[in-house]
């Protein structure tokens, strides 16, 4: 573990000179920041066993730049060096900086310690690690936001990396704050990606050491959002037909969420019986006739 200050990181970061990564990886060393070389232009690790060959080792260090000159430097994020990092992506398919600016300030999130601008036009944000509570790390495609805690690694000042035909740009500070705290990983990732916290409850409804159990399904379906409603009771009832209730049996169960979650009373007789036939294409998948709005959806349940 690294006992390394704001001072530091934003001391050598900004003194870091385009084209002397062996001289800022030194100084890194020194003040307690394993590094580790990569690809010169690029991010991919030069030793066998990439960033858990990170080392504060002058000799080491000397020895890996005297062979790769202009090696970039990894640095091993979370316990191994203190630090985590929110990596803001900037790409042609899409930019997370507009989803970061709306959910920091709500999660209290403007609390990093140094802000370095990729030579993609993204932003890395360092939070010093609470080493009493490592936090693994994740990727958010679709908001273009990704964590590097525990078990990964970052680029850092002065590598360059090369973004079009030979064209290298560095990483570079881009700000410095003087009140850094560690920020709750996890309450990030479930905002970027709700979905991701109610698959999480999905899969408790049905651990495999228990009996499905359909009133927490039902529940679950009831809080689907719009737009996941169908794919909410679709779900539920596959896994309710693979515990070897029927038809009618999980129309009873899960009809009166559904309709909570705005469903007509023919959507969920379909969706239903479209999961039965998914479940098990030989089995006809019957079940009383569906109802047609504007019947109350519930009332599937009292006419079975």
């Amino acid at each position: 573990m690294a006992d390394t200050t704001l001072v530091d990181l934003a001391d050598l970061f900004g003194r870091a000179r385009v084209g002397h990564t062996r001289e800022t990886a030194l100084n890194l060393a020194r003040a307690g920041l394993p590094v580790f070389p990569c690809l010169p232009g690029g991010k991919r690790p030069l030793t066998k066993h990439g960033f858990l060959d990170a080392t504060t080792d002058p000799a080491t260090i000397s020895r890996w730049w005297s062979r790769r000159p202009g090696a970039n430097i990894g640095m091993p994020t979370g316990p191994l060096s203190g630090w985590d990092v929110v990596d803001i992506d900037h790409r042609e398919s899409g930019d997370g900086h507009a989803i970061w600016s709306d959910v920091a300030p709500r999660l209290g999130l403007e609390c990093w310690a140094v802000s370095v601008s990729t030579p993609s036009g993204g932003t890395h944000l360092y939070y010093p690690a609470d080493q009493q509570n490592p936090q693994g790390s994740w990727a958010c495609g679709a908001a273009h936001v990704d964590f590097r805690g525990a078990g990964g690694y970052i680029i850092v000042p002065p590598s360059e990396v090369d973004v079009d035909q030979g064209l290298h740009v560095p990483y570079t500070l881009a700000g410095v704050r003087r009140d850094p705290r560690p920020i709750a990983a996890t309450r990030l990732r479930d905002v970027l990606d709700p979905g991701l916290a109610q698959r999480r409850l999905a899969a408790r409804c049905c651990h495999p050491d228990q009996p499905v159990d359909p009133s927490r399904l039902a529940a679950w379906v009831a809080s689907r959002p719009e737009g996941e409603r169908n794919q909410g009771l679709f779900w539920a009832a596959c896994r309710l037909a693979e515990a070897g209730h029927s038809v009618n049996e999980t129309i009873t169960a899960l009809a009166g969420a559904a309709d909570d979650a705005g469903m007509t009373g023919r959507e969920i007789h379909t969706t239903v019986t479209s999961a039965y036939r998914h479940t098990n294409p030989a089995a006809p998948a019957t079940a009383a006739p569906a109802v047609s709005s504007p019947v109350p959806s519930s009332s599937l349940a009292v006419m079975l």
